[in-house]
């Protein structure tokens, strides 16, 4: 597996927005020190209702405050025109609209049915195209619903085709309760590229029975080379009592380095962002390298202090 894959940070979106005391400063920091980590695509902002998402406000503030480096991609998430149109403005560098594979599940994070959502994002694809600003979808509970349990594989398949075809040039498979299971989320993924190339897909795996490494690398096989990662696995899902983070970026980028493939992500220096946002929200990573890493030197300077 010589080979190149390419890491989204959705942890300063995905990963704060359900952190209660996080701050716009703490947020603007944890961009900035992931830019300086070699990740080239983070999921920087939000631009929904600060009414519902409190924590993702000020978002045109964020974007327009981060330290941007050359070579990376800032995107933001926009559910609607309104959000399209600020993110613009804020100079985002490509947008993300997000679907469910769920009706009840996109009903409850939504309230609206999943045609309905899609006919929603007709504007805003129009307008991306005007703007010749890229589209990136989401496709929800893709191998369950805190709601509607298991989820039918044509049902995914179905809303993942209907965004490439409305002109998202890539299309993000999540396990957002992370019920998922190898076997399982390769023949998702299977299915999906039936109808959506491979190399338009990426992964979205959270990690709440641990399993979201196994499925990464059983997808893999299938030669899907994009996936997304919260550093120190931050997130959750408000809608799924029990649901843990993101696939913590650590892990994954521990993990595809050592199947020898290349993420161009400095370790060392994404531990550090990791701990340091962790910090600032009085929790600890909730990544296994990044704690067998920090404790190793917490040893070491525990030792160097003794001698």
């Amino acid at each position: 597996m010589n080979d190149n894959v390419e890491i989204i940070e959705v942890g300063p979106r995905d990963g704060l927005q359900n952190e209660p005391a996080v701050t716009l400063e703490q947020r603007i920091e944890l961009v900035n020190l992931l830019s300086d980590t070699g990740l080239t695509h983070i999921e920087a902002a939000s631009f929904v209702s600060p009414k519902w998402v409190p924590q993702m406000a000020d978002a045109d503030l964020l974007m327009q405050r981060i330290e941007r480096r050359s070579g990376i991609r800032y995107s933001a998430l926009t559910p609607n025109l309104k959000g399209f149109e600020t993110a613009v403005a804020s100079q985002a560098d490509e947008v993300a609209v997000f679907g469910a594979a769920s009706e009840g599940f996109s009903q409850r994070n939504i309230n609206c049915s999943i045609a309905e959502s899609l006919a929603r994002f007709e504007p805003v694809m129009a307008a991306a195209r005007a703007q010749k600003l890229p589209v990136r979808g989401y496709v929800s509970c893709t191998l369950g619903c805190p709601i509607d349990g298991e989820i039918e594989i044509p049902k995914v398949a179905d809303v993942a085709e209907r965004l490439y075809q409305m002109g998202c040039y890539e299309i993000s498979l999540g396990d957002t309760v992370g019920v998922g299971t190898p076997a399982k989320a390769k023949a998702m993924v299977a299915a999906v590229a039936e109808r959506v190339p491979v190399s338009a897909l990426a992964l979205h795996f959270h990690d709440t029975y641990g399993q979201a490494l196994a499925n990464v690398l059983a997808c893999l096989d299938l030669g899907v080379r994009r996936i997304d990662s919260a550093v120190a696995g931050l997130g959750g899902c408000p809608y799924a009592p029990g649901a843990s983070g993101n696939l913590a970026t650590e892990d994954l980028v521990y993990m595809l380095h050592g199947l020898g493939m290349d993420t161009g992500v400095d370790l060392e220096r994404l531990i550090i962002a990791g701990n340091h946002i962790c910090q600032q929200l009085n929790k600890a990573p909730q990544s296994k390298v990044a704690q067998a890493i920090l404790a190793k030197q917490h040893k070491q300077q525990h030792k160097e202090c003794v001698s």
